[in-house]
């Protein structure tokens, strides 16, 4: 199972995120963990300025806008 965090302030970006990682896990039907953080401090921790970001096992994969389906189904893999 993935463990993924969608780190942004909530903004319609972030929402947009977080809908389509979903919709991709499901049509895949790949369980995953799905988490928003939206508390600056642990946004920083990660040292992104940008938003969303997305971290995938630990990693930062994205930052700075919605990503597309088929970097989604990479970081699935």
């Amino acid at each position: 199972m993935k463990n993924i965090k969608v780190l942004g302030s909530g903004c319609a970006k972030c929402k947009k995120t977080v809908a389509l990682i979903k919709k991709v896990a499901s049509d895949k039907a790949i369980e995953i963990n799905l988490e928003k953080v939206e508390d600056p401090s642990q946004i920083m921790a990660y040292k992104v300025m940008s938003t969303p970001a997305v971290v995938v096992d630990g990693n930062i994969v994205h930052k700075g806008g919605i990503p597309n389906r088929q970097q989604i189904e990479q970081w699935l893999v």
